[in-house]
């Protein structure tokens, strides 16, 4: 299995429950996001990102990540991660930064943090996008790659899936004027297993709002161009089981690898992906049919099978990450026939559902009854006190991938092994200064040129220190020479978040 690099960036729910309270969810959202900056666990920005970023609208912190606002909602991108270990801890101490911010702003009662995906009111959607570094030799320009990379994360929902009440049939552009759109079949759908399958229109597109993709191709490598290539997805749903998301990423890793090695399957590519992706999500008798390309008609498990055998031929003994990976993958395709009480802990969609029809039974309710998007949203509510996820941790049927001291851990400590580790050194120096201009791929101080940091496997963090001790602190850079106004923003090179 090759070297990887990962990163999660998680846009957060955020549920206002007193109607009393006097802020709103975008005002609490910058509110939390300044908070956690005024205790010192990162460095805000002092210049212009973007025309939408502004000054103070977000930073990189002490641990390698970056917390900002982003069209209103609260955004935590993971620093660089090099195995899934180091990955879920860091995507969950994202969690907890902010979480813990809430209830030290004695908000938390009031005010919810929701790690999912979807407005059960409003069906306005907010994303999880996935980062994976891959070599400038993976063939993004066969458009076969793209097609059996969007039939394996068509089907990978049958375990990924985060689950939702209801469905909707939005449409990129259903809010323009005499635009209508059919949603009769959407009041039939009582549950689906994934909150993103009635948001993604596209089976490719180069942008990530309003014309959702299955597969993103934009090329925005954050790293050097000449040797590496990130592939952004926005397909899959935010988890709260460190199993699922572990499993999520790994199996979508060792795709990439097939597909690399030039062993993927053009059999797997799916006829119709879009539609495929939505049939799948809304198929309440997890039978999970699909059509391939050829005219075959097969089913979602069917073909998640013939992925991990393939993958079992090539990458099986190539790391012990691919071991639990492949082990992991065939344990949860084994029990996905056995029914949702098979799955607790493991799979997100399983486990919420067995919650509500037991809430349902035990309270004489039905599908319809408005109480259970109360419950669905508590599924994933950060708070450990109020999250129905939470229960399954403490009775010990949720699988850690994990440990709580881990989590704190990486809330203050960069990852080792990536340039995460040597940026965490350069926000714990920048603190408290106001001259100094931070990116995925670099920094600038003091107008001197900048130090750019191409390689995410490399730490940089020797030559960062050496760098800090040479430069003057007393003669911060002047902003006005990166012309850094919201018409000019001064950008090194990268988006608002994502980590390759």
């Amino acid at each position: 299995m090759k070297k990887r690099i990962y990163g999660i960036e998680t846009e957060y729910g955020i549920l206002v429950k007193d109607g009393e309270f006097k802020l709103g969810s975008v005002d609490v959202a910058a509110r939390l996001k300044n908070y956690v900056f005024e205790k010192k666990l990162g460095a805000l920005d002092q210049h212009y990102r973007a025309n939408d970023e502004p000054p103070g609208n977000g930073g990189f912190l002490v641990n390698g990540g970056r917390l900002y606002l982003d069209m209103g909602h609260l955004e935590y991108a993971s620093p660089e991660c090099s195995n899934l270990v180091d990955l879920i801890a860091y995507d969950r101490a994202g969690d907890t930064i902010v979480q813990e911010a809430l209830e030290e702003l004695g908000w938390s009662e009031q005010v919810s943090l929701i790690k999912n995906n979807v407005d059960l009111e409003t069906n306005a959607t907010f994303g999880c996008h996935e980062n994976y570094l891959v070599s400038r030799s993976f063939r993004f320009d066969n458009r076969d790659n793209l097609k059996m990379l969007a039939s394996f994360l068509v089907t990978r929902q049958i375990y990924c899936g985060a689950g939702r009440i209801g469905a909707c049939n939005p449409h990129p552009f259903r809010d323009w004027d005499g635009f209508t759109t059919d949603d009769s079949d959407a009041e039939k759908v009582d549950y689906q297993i994934s909150q993103r399958a009635d948001h993604i229109p596209n089976e490719f597109y180069r942008w990530v709002q309003y014309n959702r993709a299955i597969v993103n191709t934009r090329d925005e490598p954050l790293s050097d161009p000449s040797k590496y290539r990130r592939i952004h997805l926005l397909v899959g749903d935010s988890n709260m089981s460190e199993f699922a998301t572990a499993l999520k990423m790994g199996t979508t890793a060792l795709m990439m690898e097939l597909i690399e090695q030039g062993a993927a399957n053009p059999d797997w590519i799916l006829s119709d992906t879009v539609a495929a992706m939505r049939s799948i999500s809304r198929d309440m008798e997890f039978k999970w049919e699909i059509v391939l390309r050829d005219g075959k008609t097969t089913a979602a498990l069917e073909l998640q099978w013939g992925i991990l055998e393939t993958a079992k031929k090539y990458l099986a003994g190539s790391a012990n990450e691919a071991d639990w990976i492949l082990s992991a993958w065939e344990s949860v395709l084994t029990d996905l026939p056995k029914g949702p009480e098979a799955l607790i802990g493991r799979v997100d969609w399983a486990g919420k559902l067995w919650m509500l029809r037991e809430f349902m039974k035990e309270e004489g309710l039905d599908w319809k009854d408005p109480s259970l998007k109360s419950q669905d949203l508590e599924y994933h509510n950060l708070n450990k006190k109020h999250g129905l996820y939470w229960c399954l941790e403490e009775t010990g049927e949720a699988y850690r991938k994990t440990t709580d001291a881990a989590i704190a851990h990486s809330k203050t400590v960069p990852p080792r092994g990536t340039r995460a580790d040597g940026r965490g050194e350069l926000v714990k120096a920048l603190m408290g200064q106001t001259g100094y201009l931070i990116d995925w791929i670099g920094f600038r101080l003091n107008k001197d040129e900048p130090f750019l940091m191409l390689d995410p496997f490399v730490s940089y963090k020797n030559e960062i220190r050496n760098y800090l001790k040479r430069a003057a602190p007393e003669n911060p850079l002047d902003r006005k020479s990166y012309n850094a106004g919201p018409g000019k923003p001064y950008r090194m090179g990268g988006d608002k978040g994502g980590p390759p």
